[in-house]
């Protein structure tokens, strides 16, 4: 059930930008759990006992760390490019 103030709309809820306590418990827990299986030190043994492991550290793990959306004061123009589409055969 929604709360509603006296005009009838749902009260404002969660700040915008404060975390979500569920979601920063579950992040303390997962680092929690993280340090008492050896932290970075195993982490880069981990990547280093195969190269499937350091192959799914760079394209899994270390992309979380980037951020979501790059932005910057590039003007790009686009006009005049031809667009195609290209099927490929399987």
């Amino acid at each position: 059930m929604i709360n509603k103030i006296s005009n009838g709309k749902p009260g404002p809820g969660r700040p915008k930008g404060s975390p979500n306590k569920t979601t920063a418990a579950a992040k303390d827990a997962i680092a929690q759990a993280a340090a008492e299986l050896g932290g970075t030190n195993r982490l880069v043994s981990w990547a280093k006992e195969d190269p499937k492991n350091e192959r799914a550290f760079w394209t899994i793990v270390y992309p979380k760390l980037l951020p979501l959306q790059v932005s910057g004061g590039m003007d790009l123009n686009l006009t005049g490019l031809e667009w195609r589409i290209v099927e490929v055969n399987r």
